[in-house]
């Protein structure tokens, strides 16, 4: 086999922005490419990975915390050690929702002094911009901010939900946070794959920092599961109740009319047909309160739903 640089582009974007729909959009374009994922997410349950997973993908999930944290950057390096060794063109990390990837160059050099210097050719950070939320959550999250800091492709998603005033709005504002950036609005994650033609990375503005991702603010995550199916608008009321205490609710639900891909961000829900032959439905929370959000789960689940479950 051929030793050579696999092209690698680190995805990045807030929980619900979009990210995975990017991916499976850049995956299908690259039908003639051997493609490689590396999957983050902070629950213990992978719904994500599920998405992408098809024939010719060589798939590694990470879980339970943010790759750029203390917690699981060795773990990172070393799945990005093992992808070089693989027969692939493209390697893809698609990043947590809550991730800050300011350490970025600090993890590329560790990886270039296992596994070469030549292992990998970085092609930069695509950061998808949540075109119905951003301007309201980077006013309130720091790590908004630090994932379009450190992007070199700025994609504004679900562009067809917002009028042309917010678009130029989300523009102006990433463009006072990073002045270099391409930015490209879409919707469902479309984009002409020419981008990966282009030299991202030729703008190297900032340097590399410290993340703000650590074990101290690493956030809950819970995983319900229910057996059977459940009228779909008594799951509605449970996820109106509870999505206040949440940064995003996602997972396979069985309902009274078959399975769904359930999606809710600021309370808004999406819910999505869904092929599973999974035993069970299975529902992750990412808690805004800690520990705090198993009781509003389990008491509202009770009181609306009804059926058994099981948390953890």
């Amino acid at each position: 086999m051929e030793n050579k640089s696999k092209k690698l582009y680190l995805l990045t974007g807030f929980l619900g922005a979009g990210k995975t729909t990017f991916l499976k959009s850049v995956i299908d374009s690259l039908s003639d490419q051997k493609v490689g994922i590396i999957m983050n997410e902070f629950g213990k349950t992978g719904i994500d990975g599920t998405l992408v997973k098809k024939d010719g993908i060589t798939l590694t999930e990470i879980d339970r915390g943010s790759i750029f944290c203390s917690c699981l950057k060795i773990s990172f390096v070393q799945a990005m050690v093992e992808m070089s060794n693989q027969d692939i063109d493209y390697l893809f990390v698609e990043s947590s929702g809550l991730a800050d990837p300011s350490n970025i160059d600090e993890i590329m050099d560790a990886v270039r002094r296992l596994a070469g210097d030549d292992a990998y050719d970085y092609r930069g950070a695509i950061c998808i911009v949540d075109g119905r939320n951003f301007l309201e959550q980077l006013d309130e999250l720091e790590t908004i901010k630090r994932q379009a800091l450190y992007s070199n492709l700025v994609v504004i998603n679900k562009s067809d939900l917002i009028d042309q005033p917010t678009i130029e709005s989300i523009t102006k504002r990433v463009k006072e946070i990073n002045p270099y950036v391409d930015i490209h609005p879409t919707s469902f994650g479309k984009i002409d794959r020419s981008f990966l033609e282009k030299d991202l990375v030729k703008e190297k503005w900032i340097e590399s920092q410290d993340t703000t991702n650590t074990t101290e603010n690493k956030p809950r995550t819970f995983t319900l599961r229910y057996k059977g199916d459940i009228p779909k608008e008594n799951l509605t009321k449970f996820l109106d109740a509870v999505s206040p205490s949440t940064f995003r609710i996602k997972g396979f639900s069985k309902l009274d009319e078959g399975w769904n891909q359930v999606d809710v961000v600021n309370s808004k829900i999406d819910y999505k047909e869904f092929e599973s032959e999974a035993p069970d439905s299975s529902i992750v929370f990412i808690s805004k309160i800690g520990i705090g959000i198993i009781k509003e789960i389990a008491d509202n689940w009770e009181n609306i739903v009804g059926v058994e479950m099981k948390l953890r």
